[in-house]
């Protein structure tokens, strides 16, 4: 029994987590001696040997939790250690894994529920909106997002997880129903989701099963969509079609060059190099499930058209010859006035 106690106490030692110094001068924190020789009077006064390891030990926390540099210019992160450095709490220890999961969140909800009691006053009042609309988070999860919209303000819901469900109609109508009854039947007034055919489905079967709320498309949807008709027409199969094509042809033949353009050189890391040395601006790469994805990016190829003139006339740009013969056409369409005005 005590070789197996002492075998035990070696395996926990062996799996303490080892520390790293930080790179902080001064022989109290255990790092490097201070080789400037001892703090003048002013550093003293601000302590300037103490806020440097402070701010090691915050970096530090970022690099070893691979916490966003964005978390940095958090306000709630800047005043608890605003707080804590401007008050007298020794021997404070901040809260562990289990209180922040437990019961500082369902602190924080009632704190949140509570304020937002005074904009769920005003919904049996006035009515209030639900709108819906599908997305994927970073995990590639399919979501759905509910949001109420009253006179008052607008006010986040829930997200529903749909990942292996199949989006029919059916299925968001049940997802619609359950949001309306949390609301109230009596409140909702209107349901707003994308234009798609599922979408709409469950709209006109929300329509049929409540005589008080009524369906309407996302109008900004609907004007992505006329856009994109307008900006890549179809090929024409009659004459009204063959008549829209020939009014529009133009704008697709635009849309095509500038993509080659911006794919030739977003996918070469020369070229693009190149091109960033010509222009403060960057080429955008916007998702098609972006609002006018078309327009934002004809509107910036405008906005660089310049630069990338120069790129493609200095000595540089034939110095490199991967995929010459795609290089060569980007060069002569860069050139042509009407790919970029």
């Amino acid at each position: 029994m005590r070789r197996d106690v002492l075998r035990c106490k070696e395996l926990v030692e062996r799996s303490r987590q080892i520390t790293v110094s930080l790179p902080t001068t001064g022989s109290s924190y255990g790092g490097s001696t201070n080789k400037r020789g001892p703090a003048s009077a002013l550093e003293k006064s601000w302590a300037m040997k103490d806020r440097k390891h402070l701010d090691a030990l915050i970096a530090r926390s970022f690099y070893s939790g691979g916490i966003s540099f964005n978390f940095a210019r958090n306000p709630y992160f800047q005043q608890a250690i605003s707080f804590a450095c401007n008050r007298n709490l020794a021997g404070y220890k901040m809260p562990g894994y289990n209180k922040l999961r437990t019961s500082l969140l369902k602190q924080e909800r009632g704190h949140i529920e509570m304020l937002l009691q005074s904009s769920k006053s005003t919904w049996q009042e006035k009515g209030v909106t639900i709108c819906a609309d599908g997305w994927s988070d970073p995990q590639r999860r399919p979501l759905i997002n509910f949001v109420v919209v009253s006179e008052k303000a607008p006010m986040f819901l829930r997200a529903d997880n749909c990942e292996g469900q199949v989006k029919t109609k059916e299925y968001i109508a049940e997802k619609l129903k359950s949001v309306i009854e949390e609301v109230g039947r009596q409140n909702v007034v209107q349901i707003i989701t994308d234009n798609a055919a599922n979408c709409k489905g469950a709209g006109l079967l929300i329509e049929a099963e409540y005589e008080n709320i009524f369906w309407t498309p996302c109008v900004v949807h609907t004007l992505n969509l006329a856009l994109k008709s307008i900006c890549e027409p179809k090929l024409p199969k009659n004459e009204d079609e063959e008549f829209v094509w020939k009014q529009l042809e133009f704008i697709h033949v635009i849309k095509s060059e500038a993509q080659i353009i911006k794919n030739f050189i977003m996918n070469h890391g020369m070229r693009l190099f190149m091109f960033n040395e010509f222009s403060h601006l960057k080429l955008l790469a916007i998702a098609e499930t972006r609002f006018a994805s078309i327009v934002c990016m004809l509107k910036r190829m405008v906005e660089v058209q310049m630069p990338l003139k120069q790129m493609v006339i200095s000595e540089a740009w034939d110095i490199y010859k991967d995929d010459a013969q795609t290089a060569a056409l980007v060069h002569d369409k860069t050139l042509t006035h009407h790919v970029l005005t």
